[in-house]
């Protein structure tokens, strides 16, 4: 569950992301506003396996995970429902857009952390350089204060979570086939 408001936990995650809107750079805001949605291009087009456009079928493949994930983020956000930490502590300002719905788990950061993991599998010998994008990508959200650190951790635990379930999927095993063939040598 999210942490209570007012424990240790939140109180520790709200002086993390003043910490960060301190020491934050521009580069550093730049980059997480580079990924405004929780797209597979967004995430690892600089280093897509795939070319630098992936096929259609690929990103078919991408799109349908990523709604998958996203549906299990909305029921969690509509369970806990915290706030975004700019709407609990008027000193946060992020440097990214505000963005609505709840914070708890962070959806970037599940999403980012499935398709890390796909690429991983498809290709182990940069899975290192997979998951620290994904990693990025959720730090990117504490940095740009729309997310509290355990919203990512969160979303990250949920993200290993829906890969592991998918990968017990028919119809997911087949798609991974479908991204095989379309690995660029």
């Amino acid at each position: 569950p999210a942490p209570a408001a007012g424990s240790a936990m939140d109180n520790e995650d709200l002086a993390a992301l003043k910490r960060w809107q301190a020491e934050r750079t521009e580069a550093q805001c730049a980059a997480a506003n580079a990924q405004p949605d929780a797209t597979y291009d967004n995430f690892f087009g600089a280093i897509s396996p795939f070319g630098v456009t992936a096929p259609k079928e690929v990103e078919k493949i991408f799109f349908k995970v990523r709604a998958d994930t996203a549906s299990v983020v909305f029921l969690l956000k509509r369970k806990y429902e915290r706030p975004r930490p700019f709407l609990r502590d008027p000193a946060l300002v992020p440097c990214l857009d505000k963005e609505g719905g709840y914070a708890y788990p962070s959806g970037h950061s599940a999403v980012a952390r499935v398709f890390g993991r796909i690429l991983s599998g498809l290709v182990p010998k940069h899975a290192d350089k997979y998951m620290s994008y994904a990693s990025q990508a959720a730090l990117n959200r504490v940095i740009g204060g729309v997310h509290h650190p355990s919203d990512t951790e969160a979303g990250k635990k949920l993200g290993d979570a829906v890969y592991k379930a998918l990968e017990q999927d028919r119809a997911f095993k087949a798609a991974l086939e479908i991204l095989r063939r379309n690995l660029k040598p």
